[in-house]
């Protein structure tokens, strides 16, 4: 692949992505971040604030000074990390509350397992790179206890011992609620394909990040890795359908309930995941299973959501079939990640060309050049949608800087490998 493209994207990350939310997300008179920017960069100052945005923006600099090694990013972490302890933790009950008010009052504290999952998935990464970039042991093995504080309240609370898998929410103590749906776009319902994904996601990063922060803890990484081999086989087994797309509403015993939607994004997205999490674990067996399996759900992927016409990623297909040619943004990052794992898994062309492709879309059509950071939707014409917030509650820089950051680490890799076999 032209090298060109990876130096494209370092400079989209360093000089757009990550400078434009330092510059635009954070609301210093309350300490936290707004809830929703206009695609002109007007910010709602009286919007709700939400554990994922939060999450996400811990995640997304932990990563980036990791990453980039570069301490100036951790100011934004440590802002995004001190926002979420003091609003969002429930010293009572443990876990975290779903959203805040504006200034910082509780709006809803039932424990939503996809917003604590993105809890665990920013924590690990803060506490590593607290680790690595300032060789603070005891902040970072403090910071990774409260990682591993949301996942023994995750284990002990919202984990199917009888069925598997994950809740999709519960009341502030922990107890069963019937308010479980996540959005206005989803349904209330037992278990969701969303929420146990970003689960297998968080518990990822959580084993990987463990050791190098904790090494004493070695009986809480096999509890993780444990919780985690058993989510990538719920996925195999009762979340993928035989279809090689992801179901998205089940009830307790993993029945499928409401619409059956395809969401080519998460389907694409998860294929990385299942290949990113097998591993992690390293184990041989669970890899072998895995690894045709994702194959397959990129291969169906890119015949069901690519459109190598336009080169962008359509959005999803309903139960007849008929398609949603939206193209959203965090859908072309993910598409760009899955593609391109799918790529060095089996060196297919076509993978190739699709990363290729999504990524002139990007540029050319998902980007608002004039105001900065990515359109939330575009046309297949190419037409932003301009009364979508262009930042918020449900989109921050994650999508797209985790997508950067994911290219160039393999990127990266491979060099080093090529440069130490020539040596």
């Amino acid at each position: 692949m032209d090298k060109k493209i990876f130096d494209e994207l370092r400079s989209e990350l360093v000089d757009c992505i990550l400078p434009y939310w330092t510059e635009y997300a954070r609301d210093t008179s309350t300490g936290g971040f707004y809830g929703a920017i206009s695609n002109t960069n007007v910010q709602n100052q009286k919007e709700w604030r939400g554990i994922v945005m939060v999450s996400r923006f811990l995640w997304t600099y932990s990563a980036a000074a990791r990453f980039l090694n570069d301490e100036s990013y951790m100011e934004m972490a440590d802002y995004a990390h001190a926002y979420l302890m003091k609003n969002f933790h429930d010293p009572y009950y443990g876990g975290m509350y779903w959203s805040v008010n504006a200034d910082g009052t509780i709006l809803s504290d039932k424990k939503q397992i996809f917003g604590n999952a993105y809890a665990i998935y920013a924590l690990s990464e803060y506490a590593a790179a607290i680790k690595e970039i300032r060789g603070e042991d005891e902040v970072a093995e403090n910071v990774m206890g409260q990682a591993l504080s949301v996942f023994s309240m995750l284990e002990k609370h919202a984990s199917d011992e009888e069925f598997g898998g994950y809740f999709e929410a519960l009341n502030r103590d922990w107890s069963e609620t019937e308010d479980t749906k996540l959005s206005e776009k989803d349904i209330d319902c037992s278990k969701s394909m969303n929420t146990n994904l970003h689960v297998m996601e968080a518990y990822t990063n959580l084993y990987r990040t463990l050791p190098s922060v904790c090494p004493d803890k070695k009986n809480e990484r096999k509890d993780v890795g444990k919780a985690l081999g058993s989510l990538i086989q719920i996925h195999l087994s009762r979340i993928l359908a035989k279809t090689y797309h992801l179901v998205p509403y089940f009830d307790r015993d993993w029945t499928p309930t409401g619409p059956r939607e395809s969401s080519f994004g998460h389907d694409i997205e998860a294929s990385w995941l299942l290949w990113d999490a097998a591993n992690e674990l390293k184990n041989i067996e669970l890899k072998k299973k895995v690894k045709p399996v994702v194959i397959r759900m990129a291969q169906l992927s890119l015949l069901d959501g690519f459109d190598p016409n336009t080169g962008g990623f359509d959005y999803s297909a309903d139960e007849d079939g008929i398609k949603d040619t939206t193209r959203i943004w965090w859908t072309q990052a993910e598409a760009i990640n899955g593609f391109y794992n799918a790529w060095e898994m089996t060196w297919d062309s076509s993978f190739e060309e699709a990363v290729e492709k999504i990524w002139e879309w990007v540029k050319k059509y998902q980007k608002n050049t004039e105001h900065g950071e990515w359109y939330w939707a575009v046309s297949d014409k190419g037409k932003p949608a301009k009364r979508e917030p262009k930042g918020g509650n449900w989109k921050t820089c994650y999508h797209n800087a985790r997508c950067c950051m994911e290219l160039l680490r393999r990127y990266r890799a491979k060099n080093d490998t090529e440069s130490t076999s020539e040596s």
